[in-house]
């Protein structure tokens, strides 16, 4: 056992130095998502009854049920970490995936893994220094913010109870990621497969909370995400559940560990698919093969936002319910400005947020240029006659079309759902037209990306701080007073207030140019800097 594991210290003191950032930098984002978010819906409902009177009609809304599970009790403290429950534990099962995989798949198949083992590094060291860290970062998110909600003066108990359902997700969530990291081949695939899980109990929760009773509603308790859900903070409290996160934890590192030693180093158990023997003439040029590289993540984007649409579509039919609502109204425009009916309010404020996960999306894509140069990929097509500036230019592009696409696609999937759902719905072309103003702000962040791998790759990262910056700051801001000018260093705080509002013609080529001139100066450094 003890030679399994030989190197297990040096290789969790790298693995730290690589995260100190990253890692931190997430577990804070979390912290202030949850306590935030309470803190903001406190202020505006202290207690139960002015909480059930405003909230009650949403809670209750079935697509909002669907999206963030059922409420667990109608009293104040309940009512301010409603969304956050579910978001949270979506979230913090992301982080234990990204660093299990990052520390094991993504080593292996960039070769570093192979270097590192030809010391005196044991085969079981890589797995548990990767998985030390990510239970790390899991139980430390849902242990501060836990503290936080204890520390706003909410129930002691059901603080703990939330911190409790966040780490049942991610616990659980770790565990699958270090079988699929032995199962699959690449740092691909065993993404599809720890995401893919990870959507399926989604799906499962969201199936199971829609229904009261019978056998789909049991369905919840086959689900990580519905265990999380089944807590019930400051409801009924179920501590007990973290125990069924900590059995999957167990039994896929279990799992893991017997793989890992049946393989070969590189290698994975199922098989990897093989193309055709030639290439098409998509694969001819740059920008087609980065295309076809990016089209199953490209895909999977596309399905989870015409869902995402369809779902905040349909709100729009429990949102004109709230018009007498005056709290609820301030809450909203605290988000989405104060520009036309309470149906644009609500979607200006939506809008931001699917502005953040799609720039997220497209660092996602533009950091593929780094993770080429790493794998090989990069340095086989730099031996032909394709130059730097068409290599860097293919990423960019590629990210640039698909954050539009994202944004096109789900203010058509709104456009078109909102009006089903609600008479008093904005008009297709006026939410189309609300998601597509958001992209100068996602091209500026796409473009800060593009700067950091393009001039140093060891800094790249550091564009996953960025956004989690720009959202502290421009989309929770406003609802935790922060002062104006802190507020206004997010791209996000520069958006135009539609469909209800004007378009912020000057902010938004403002943004553009200065995109433009960060993707610029990308292009220039990646072009004198050695390739890695």
């Amino acid at each position: 056992m003890t030679g399994r594991l030989a190197g297990l210290g040096r290789l969790l003191r790298l693995a730290w130095r690589r995260d100190r950032i990253i890692v931190p930098a997430s577990m804070l984002g979390l912290v202030l998502l949850s306590v935030g978010s309470a803190q903001a819906t406190l202020a505006l409902f202290p207690d139960a009854a002015s909480a059930q009177a405003g909230l009650a009609d949403i809670v209750r809304n079935p697509a909002v049920v669907a999206m963030y599970g059922p409420i667990s009790a109608a009293d104040a403290d309940a009512l301010a970490v409603f969304k956050t429950i579910m978001m949270g534990a979506v979230l913090t099962a992301i982080l234990g995936l990204v660093i299990v995989r990052r520390h094991t798949r993504t080593e292996e198949e960039e070769g570093r893994l192979e270097l590192v083992g030809a010391g005196a590094v044991g085969r079981w060291a890589p797995l548990a220094a990767a998985l030390v860290v990510a239970v790390t970062a899991v139980v430390l998110a849902s242990l501060l913010s836990t503290l936080g909600l204890a520390a706003l003066g909410m129930d002691p108990t059901g603080s703990v109870a939330f911190g409790v359902s966040w780490a049942t997700a991610g616990l659980a969530q770790v565990g699958v990621t270090a079988l699929a990291v032995q199962l699959a081949s690449t740092t691909r695939g065993a993404g599809g497969l720890a995401f893919g899980f990870l959507g399926v109990t989604y799906l499962m929760r969201a199936a199971a909370d829609s229904v009261d009773g019978g056998v789909v509603h049991a369905l919840g308790w086959l689900s990580p995400l519905g265990w999380a859900g089944r807590v019930e903070p400051y409801g009924q409290d179920r501590l007990w559940i973290l125990g069924l996160g900590l059995v999957v934890l167990v039994a896929g590192v279990a799992a893991g560990f017997a793989v890992l030693d049946r393989r070969d180093l590189g290698a994975g158990v199922l098989p990897t698919r093989l193309g055709p023997a030639r290439g098409g003439s998509l694969l001819s040029s740059p920008l087609g093969l980065v295309s076809r590289l990016a089209t199953g993540t490209v895909v999977g984007w596309l399905v989870g936002l015409v869902t995402g649409g369809v779902v905040l579509g349909s709100l729009l039919s429990a949102v004109g319910d709230l018009a007498n609502n005056a709290e609820m109204k301030r809450f909203l425009e605290a988000l989405g400005g104060s520009a036309g009916t309470l149906e644009d309010i609500y979607l200006a404020s939506e809008t931001k947020f699917v502005a953040v996960a799609v720039a997220a999306a497209g660092i996602a894509l533009v950091l593929r240029l780094g993770a080429a140069e790493r794998s090989g990929i990069g340095e086989s097509v730099l031996a032909t006659p394709t130059s730097r500036t068409r290599w860097y230019a293919a990423h960019v592009a590629v990210a640039v079309a698909a954050t539009t696409l994202f944004m096109l696609v789900i203010g058509l999937t709104v456009g078109v759902v909102g009006p089903l759902a609600s008479a008093s719905a904005p008009a297709l072309g006026a939410v189309l037209g609300a998601f597509l103003a958001t992209l100068p702000a996602i091209w500026l962040l796409v473009g800060a990306a593009a700067l950091l791998v393009g001039a140093r790759p060891r800094f790249a990262p550091f564009a996953w701080a960025l956004l989690l910056v720009g959202f502290v700051l421009g989309e929770l801001g406003p609802t935790m007073d922060l002062p104006g000018w802190l507020v206004d260093v997010s791209p996000f705080a520069h958006l135009s207030q539609l469909p209800g509002g004007d378009f912020a013609a000057l902010a938004a080529a403002v943004m553009t140019l200065v995109a433009a001139a960060l993707t610029a100066a990308g292009g220039m450094a990646y072009g004198r800097r050695d390739v890695a």
